[in-house]
């Protein structure tokens, strides 16, 4: 996620101005190919099957996307569907609810790195969020980062969830 000029110290000082400190950095004339380079093709279903994951794969192949997003149980397959595709494989830790422990989603980070993943998708911890215990939701992300290596981590923020004010904050942890 692309955060306003300045930072988190920025952001900490800021009040909420809505979708604008989201930005990204893509506007319609850029076209479609540059669309493509933000997209990460998920599939995160719980009874996804050997050939969706192949099939995904192929689409991301074929329309050239950033990442494909599994479950960590796909990360293999979807490594060696993509061999050389140029398409990044992701997988998530602490997924749905981000309520496992630190420890736990450090050592799934670091099995999904060791089976080929190069992107890590995070989920922030939902209830710790709520109850402002931002140490702690920091703590979880280094810990993610710590594990992961030179994957790239991103955070899942459950936005729906969330004040504005929450959304601002865990952003600017992140």
């Amino acid at each position: 996620m692309r955060v306003a000029a300045g930072g988190a110290a920025a952001l900490a000082d800021t009040a909420w101005r809505g979708p604008a400190v989201f930005r990204a950095a893509w506007t319609p004339a850029h076209g479609a190919r540059r669309v493509a380079d933000f997209v990460d093709h998920t599939l995160l279903k719980a009874e996804a099957t050997r050939a969706e994951i192949v099939k995904l794969c192929a689409e991301a192949r074929e329309h050239r996307f950033a990442a494909v997003c599994v479950n960590a149980t796909w990360v293999e397959l979807s490594v060696k569907e993509l061999d050389r595709a140029g398409v990044a494989v992701a997988t998530v830790v602490g997924f749905p609810l981000g309520a496992t422990t630190r420890r736990t989603k450090a050592a799934e980070a670091a099995e999904a790195v060791g089976t080929g993943a190069g992107e890590i998708d995070m989920v922030a911890a939902i209830g710790r969020i709520k109850g402002g215990q931002w140490a702690c939701v920091e703590d979880d992300i280094r810990a993610v980062v710590e594990a992961s290596g030179r994957a790239l981590v991103k955070v899942i923020v459950e936005s729906a969830v969330l004040t504005p004010e929450e959304i601002v904050k865990t952003c600017a942890l992140a």
